[in-house]
């Protein structure tokens, strides 16, 4: 299923062409940003597409958004998990215009904070929590409690982990070793001095790095989700906090992608037990948000680590936080997105329409031959170019074809139909119908069909 690279080249030439065609007010504002944004974008990643140049969006509502040439398109992106409950939910925007009138940021709690701390609680089982302005800013916040508490600077990570933009998350493995991840601009720290990262699904590794004794925190998402998707192994996540309580070591799950398992993400769904928990993107129906969550025990280790401070005359949480994170705004917008968003009923309906989904993309697959797989977490779903799903950042890596890839994406965007950017990730929202589970099937069938056809 992957032709000749003079014939893919030519078929990626004929979309380009064709995207060009259906969306000159995008190209004539993509030049006039180039004048003054860099990248001609607003943030960088906007321009990590498979397109020729940026698709500036007009609006977006439910599942499906509209370009600036009046082309609407099907989303299976999302924002990349942002907007996973659709575009624009009615409460959000409810919320927004209600709210808008009483202030935004005060450095003060609101009611709202008390409802969503006791919700938290009750969805993840950690019953301390904190909010910030997003997953990275979380993270970040618990690799320095776990240093604090545990008196420890190192931190493992998976090979292959998504983890926002904290930098003890960009190394990788070589060959045994941990190695800086190519591309990092501007990096003046060795990161290796104070992360390891290991093959995930890998426990004697696991094991071997934790039995040092210098690793303060494992951060671990409960399956990859930005190399591909890899699905840990039966047991991994039982030897996983094992180890990580017979070496002294601060357990904490990621959240921000998995959370497309359930209501209480893949940590309800399958029994976690974190010392602490993150969770971003959706929290607050797509406004920028974090927070994260301690376990009792580890909270009292916080307090001793905070008196420590305020006996030595400091206040004991130096780096912790931003002036705007749980601003009265968000607090309000996570409060409805938790009530009346993130129910139980919207999961329902998207794990049906996932299924649904998952079951006709393996029927397209099974009727071209494609040497393709496909791997599901909830509402979360990835075709991987490789017969058998992958079991490490490495293998999910290895079965990577850029340049089929940016065709595929580039071909079901001139269809209507658009899925995540970097790899082949899609998301279902509860106002996905059988409309774009239709478009997003017929596209893949119809790129296949083409494929097939061009393999000499």
């Amino acid at each position: 299923m992957r032709p000749a690279d003079e014939l893919l080249r030519k078929l990626a030439n004929a979309e380009r062409r064709l995207f060009r065609e259906r969306n000159p007010r995008s190209e004539e504002l993509a030049a006039a940003a180039r004048e003054n944004l860099y990248g001609g974008v607003p943030m960088l990643w906007m321009s990590d597409w498979s397109t020729p140049f940026p698709l500036f969006v007009e609006r977006a509502r439910g599942a499906r958004f509209t370009d600036v040439d009046g082309n609407e398109y099907v989303d299976f992106c999302f924002g990349d998990t942002g907007s996973m409950f659709g575009h624009s939910p009615p409460a959000i925007v409810d919320a927004i215009r209600s709210r808008a009138s009483y202030g935004f940021t005060t450095m003060l709690p609101g009611p709202d904070a008390v409802w969503v701390g006791q919700e938290l609680a009750r969805r993840f089982g950690l019953p301390y929590w904190q909010v910030t302005l997003s997953a990275s800013d979380a993270n970040r916040a618990v690799l320095r409690w776990a240093r604090a508490v545990t008196g420890r600077s190192k931190v493992l990570v998976f090979d292959g982990c998504y983890h926002g933009a904290v930098d003890e998350s960009f190394v990788r493995v070589i060959d045994g070793h941990t190695v800086h991840r190519p591309g990092l601009i501007g990096q003046a720290e060795d990161l290796t001095r104070h992360s390891v990262a290991v093959e995930f699904n890998d426990v004697p590794a696991l094991e071997r790095a934790l039995a040092a004794g210098d690793i303060a925190a494992v951060l671990c998402e409960p399956a990859l989700t930005n190399v591909g998707m890899v699905l840990p192994d039966p047991g991994f996540h039982d030897a996983l906090r094992r180890l990580t309580r017979e070496h002294g070591t601060v357990l904490i799950i990621d959240e921000t992608h998995t959370i497309s398992t359930g209501p209480g993400g893949y940590t309800s769904e399958y029994g976690l037990d974190p010392d602490m928990l993150v969770l971003g993107k959706p929290i607050a129906g797509g406004i920028p948000a974090g927070v994260y969550g301690a376990s009792a025990d580890l909270a009292r280790r916080m307090a001793v680590v905070q008196d420590r401070a305020r006996n030595e005359g400091f206040h004991g949480h130096s780096g912790m936080g931003t002036t705007l994170a749980a601003n009265a705004f968000t607090m309000h917008l996570i409060h409805t997105t938790l009530s009346q968003v993130m129910t139980a009923s919207a999961y329902a309906t998207m794990l049906r329409l996932a299924q649904s989904l998952d079951d006709r993309l393996q029927q397209c697959i099974v009727r071209h031959a494609a040497p393709w797989s496909i791997t599901r977490i909830g509402s979360r779903l990835e075709f991987q170019f490789c017969e058998t799903l992958p079991r490490t950042g490495r293998e999910a890596e290895a079965a990577f074809d850029l340049k089929l890839e940016h065709f595929i994406h580039l071909y079901l965007l001139n269809r209507g139909v658009m899925i995540t950017p970097f790899h082949n990730m899609m998301l279902v929202c509860p106002e996905t119908g059988e409309a774009e589970l239709a478009a997003l099937v017929t596209a893949i069938d119809g790129a296949l069909s083409l494929l097939a056809g061009a393999t000499p």
